[in-house]
């Protein structure tokens, strides 16, 4: 009895061994075929010596043409306005003028204005029946002006999807002489503009600006405000 199951365990032992010999561990290195780690190889040196940049793709943007007018330093500018102008102590009456335009640069000009109205009447009068405080000739207000200006925001303005046009925002200062009830008048004036090129060569003008000068007209020496707005065309020379 003994002899049978030390031949069993004799042959269990035998089948252990040799099913272990023919195990492989997890991390026993399995050799690859040796044509294809040349194969790997090559890709690898390929892929390292290619000098070829990557391809970028440009997207593909049509370009519009615009043709931009530009005022050129040194330009002159000569034209005329017609507008409003609100004389103090006086109602609102119509205004016309004229105006000469020197570009220093593209961001100074020099501004000379010349401008002309008549002044109704003043409540006083209206409420006075007869009463005149002034005669035809002393109610004509004409001013001459010398103003620095400042473009101090160009740009653009669009009109539909096809047309655009060189704009400007700029500002105005100067000094002058008024003539008005018969004295004339050491004027300060100062306001602001905007400019719309529609060509090389013609500008559209919107400008609000104050005259102010002193007068005793009604007795007492005061300051006198004087707004006025209009709108006027130039041309370049």
């Amino acid at each position: 009895m003994e002899s049978r199951i030390r031949l069993l365990l004799l042959i269990l032992a035998g089948s252990c061994l040799s099913g272990c010999a023919s195990l492989h561990w997890p991390w026993h290195r399995v050799d690859r075929d040796p044509q294809a780690r040349e194969a790997d190889a090559e890709a690898v040196a390929r892929a390292e010596s290619s000098d070829q940049p990557p391809v970028v793709i440009e997207p593909r943007v049509e370009r519009r043409k615009i043709k931009v007018p530009k005022i050129v330093a040194k330009d002159v500018e000569l034209g005329g306005f017609y507008g409003e102008i609100s004389i103090e102590d006086f109602t609102a009456v119509p205004l016309a003028g004229l105006r000469a335009d020197y570009h220093i640069s593209e961001d100074f000009f020099v501004e000379a204005t010349y401008g002309k109205a008549t002044a109704g009447k003043t409540s006083f009068e209206t409420l006075g029946g007869n009463v005149q405080l002034l005669s035809d000739a002393e109610r004509q207000f004409t001013y001459y002006n010398l103003s620095l200006g400042y473009n101090f925001l160009p740009g653009e303005v669009f009109i539909g999807r096809d047309l655009t046009l060189t704009s400007g925002l700029y500002l105005l200062g100067g000094i002058g002489s008024t003539k008005f009830a018969g004295d004339q008048h050491f004027t300060v004036n100062f306001g602001a503009g905007f400019r719309v090129l529609p060509t090389d060569w013609l500008a559209i003008h919107i400008d609000a600006q104050d005259l102010v000068f002193k007068s005793d007209l009604l007795g007492v020496d005061r300051i006198k405000n004087n707004l006025q707005v209009h709108l006027g065309a130039t041309v370049f020379f």
